[in-house]
């Protein structure tokens, strides 16, 4: 990543393009099927795309039923082969292409992967159906177990079990199976997957009947996340015999479980489907579950019959923007009906916590800081929704805003709406007096009327409202409920054993900003609490992030956008990924919004403080509920780290980044 065109390819940043192809066969000619298989390599390859993957017995075309055991059709398949391999010489694609073949007398469905005019190897189908419409036992030999040397289309090749390697990028491990292979309760994709295999493709001719489209989609985002690889599926379309049966030409593309490309089903005419896979993802999913790792382990003799073929294809050079959607907001699911369950389960989380700490410790009352911001009011929900659980009054909350010295108007009206709205018992503790004891006390320059708004003045309001917080909780027998979020933590945005860092239980401690913005957004619309909450809740929202600790201060403007500090914490904490990926993905993801340099530079200050100045404090965390796969930093849980690290390997790689 030398080059500035370097930085803007997405094969630099461990991505791999990969396309399905779709194309309208002709029954028992296989040469014009060689044909439109070569076109559709071509135009894969004209969109970078190194791998592609044909439908089950595509040269042949599936229903050909028993001109299988013809020898003109098997030996116009070879020759189809043999063609398509002479013309592909030139094409920086590896495809996977399927086809009848005979091996010692037998007859086999393959997969044949064809790589710059070299046959690399052909995998047989290894489970046949023959039930219902099936009886490819009639017509093929299931796949032995071992894997031999053969010669077929003018070239030795392997038969068997394999595994492909890239030479440029050994994470791209390629492997095939047929149609049926999928439906059985041992893939053979579960064994090549330990056995090494990233990415699986599935050569297949599935009919179509009601309902089986999303029985497939099932099984294959299913098998790509109990194998943590991508999926790769292309199933038979149109040109296929409808004279028992129907086709939809179905393929798509699964990375660990999750959909990144599916293409129209129906149609008429040959088509494409692209994804861009990201191949560090699985393997650093891999490398964190270690019962990956023991399972293979278990498994050794299984997959020790495959055999691993290394191929070169070369990486495609210059700029290729990424096509992969990146969501903006990645602990925040885009879509509006899976947002809003996603809301309701964290707050259901966050309530279960609690009520569980209250339960064990026989709690009857909590107490918490309002300040009029947007973490305080969702742990206020949070208390609001536990006491209803309990058939509790909610004035069982004891609720206190404590204006210091730089407290807006707003932000304290707004703290007496919600309080009063959600019903706890609402009071006002003026922290000025007390801070300013302190101020003598310490000797500093405030006391004397100097306006010094140092750490120390911070800190003392901030400490302040802590200690009255514990104190109220002993003389009321309840729990300090905290608020401090997770993107605060994140960045050390927290002052130490105060309480947007210290309390007895911490609702918040695993949610992001962003999300809480949303949650609370959600909380007002979906009706859980009175229309005065409603419109309490709408104006926190409108409030600008500040802890109001000194006059004119935004957090934003110290620490960065929250909304792409929270994009950095997800790919850093969640995949591990290097700054200069990071920055790849907020690039494409927030292109109209920040520029590339604006990106850099609030990188480099997340960089720094959640890598070398803020893990102390991280170490010293209360309890509080992990509530999403985005990970959490709870010392005893997420994320286990030296407080006296340093941040210089990732600031090293933060260079990478062109600075323009």
């Amino acid at each position: 990543m030398a080059t500035r065109s370097a930085f803007f390819n997405l094969y630099r940043h461990g991505f791999a393009r990969v396309a399905l192809a779709t194309p309208l066969v002709r029954i028992g000619d296989p040469m014009a099927n060689a044909a439109a298989t070569l076109a559709l390599m071509r135009a894969a390859a004209r969109r970078k795309a190194i791998v592609v993957v044909f439908p089950e017995l595509g040269l042949s075309a599936y229903s050909c039923e028993d001109l299988f055991h013809q020898q003109a059709l098997l030996r116009a398949a070879e020759a189809a082969l043999a063609w398509l391999l002479a013309r592909s010489k030139s094409l920086p694609i590896a495809a996977f292409v399927g086809l009848p073949v005979v091996v010692d007398g037998l007859l086999y469905n393959c997969a044949a992967l064809v790589c710059r005019g070299r046959l690399l190897g052909l995998t047989p189908k290894t489970y046949l159906p023959n039930y219902r419409e099936f009886y490819e036992l009639r017509q093929f030999t299931p796949a032995p177990d071992d894997t031999r040397e053969i010669e077929i289309a003018g070239q030795k090749t392997f038969f068997g079990k394999m595994i492909f390697k890239l030479k440029e990028d050994p994470r791209l491990r390629l492997f095939a199976e047929i149609c049926e292979d999928l439906w059985v309760p041992a893939p053979p994709s579960s064994y090549a997957a330990l056995a090494g295999a990233t990415v699986i493709a599935n050569l297949s001719a599935s009919n179509v009947v009601i309902g089986k489209h999303q029985y497939r989609k099932d099984l294959a985002a299913n098998q790509s996340a109990r194998c943590i690889a991508a999926y790769l599926y292309s199933a038979a379309g149109a040109g296929e015999s409808t004279t028992d049966l129907a086709w939809d030409g179905h393929a798509m593309v699964f990375e660990n479980g999750s959909l990144l490309a599916e293409s129209e089903r129906f149609s008429h005419e040959g088509q494409l489907t692209f994804a861009d896979l990201d191949l560090e993802r699985l393997e650093a999913d891999r490398m964190r579950q270690n019962s990956f790792g023991e399972s293979a382990r278990r498994h050794e003799k299984d997959i020790a019959r495959f055999r691993a073929i290394e191929f070169s294809l070369g990486i495609p050079e210059g700029k290729i923007s990424l096509e992969r959607q990146i969501p903006r907001f990645p602990y925040v699911p885009s879509d509006p009906a899976t947002r809003d369950a996603r809301c309701e389960e964290v707050y259901r989380i966050q309530v279960a916590g609690l009520a569980t700490r209250m339960r064990a410790t026989g709690t009857k009352k909590l107490v918490i800081g309002v300040s009029g911001g947007v973490d305080s009011t969702q742990a206020l929900l949070v208390c609001a929704r536990v006491m209803d659980d309990f058939g509790l009054p909610r004035n069982n909350i004891l609720a206190y805003t404590m204006p210091g010295f730089a407290t807006s108007t707003r932000t304290r009206s707004s703290a007496w709406q919600l309080m009063r709205a959600v019903g706890a018992t609402p009071e006002e503790i003026d922290i000025r007096p007390s801070c300013m004891q302190m101020f003598k006390d310490m000797g500093h320059p405030y006391a004397k009327g100097r306006k010094q708004y140092d750490i120390a003045f911070e800190n003392v309001q901030a400490g302040e409202r802590t200690s009255h917080l514990f104190r109220l909780a002993n003389h009321h027998g309840g729990l300090v409920v905290g608020t401090g979020d997770l993107s605060e933590l994140a960045l050390g945005w927290a002052t130490y054993g105060v309480g947007d860092h210290m309390s007895h239980y911490n609702v918040n401690v695993s949610v992001p900003k962003t999300l809480i913005q949303f949650l609370i957004g959600w909380v007002a619309q979906s009706g859980q609490f009175s229309e005065v909450v409603g419109k309490a809740l709408t104006r926190v929202l409108g409030t600008e992030i500040s802890p109001e600790l000194k006059p004119n201060q935004k957090t934003e403007d110290v620490i960065g956008p929250y909304e792409l500090q929270d994009f950095h914490l997800y790919y850093t904490l969640r995949f591990g990924y290097a700054p200069s990926k990071v920055a790849f993905l907020a690039w494409t993801a927030w292109q109209g919004k920040y520029k590339l340099g604006e990106i850099r530079k609030w990188l480099e200050v997340f960089l720094r403080r959640f890598f070398q100045t803020s893990q102390f404090k991280r170490s010293a965390l209360p309890n509080g509920p992990k509530v999403g796969s985005g990970g959490s930093l709870s010392p005893r849980g997420d994320w286990r780290a030296p407080s006296d690290g340093n941040a210089s390997v990732w600031l090293a790689d933060l260079k990478k980044i062109p600075a323009g």
